[in-house]
């Protein structure tokens, strides 16, 4: 897990705030590889198309992320955009697997 070298308010320079948002980036893409496991692992357990897609949990987990957004005083809207965008492509990437599974 991603350690703070250093504070943001004890950044020297441009640089140290650069080495710090890539090792935030860099974990923040590890752990998204790490979720998508889990995604795929998922497949194993669906019966069909609409439990693959899950609209009903997709909007909860929307809404659930929007509310911890507003908790880290981020912009929910571009949050749900992002999670929007990456889990519409991460189930496209399960539904594959799923087709592939049970074919």
């Amino acid at each position: 897990m991603y350690q703070k070298m250093k504070h943001p308010e004890k950044c020297e320079n441009m640089n140290d705030i650069r080495i710090e948002i890539d090792a935030i980036d860099k974990n923040v893409i590890s752990l998204l590889g790490e979720r998508f496991e889990y995604v795929k692992a998922a497949s194993a357990f669906k019966t069909s198309e609409t439990s693959v897609r899950a609209p009903e949990r997709f909007e909860t987990m929307l809404k659930q992320r929007r509310d911890w957004a507003k908790q880290e005083g981020l912009n929910a809207d571009a949050i749900e955009k992002m999670y929007r965008d990456l889990v519409n492509h991460f189930i496209a990437e399960e539904m594959a697997k799923w087709k592939e599974e049970t074919a």
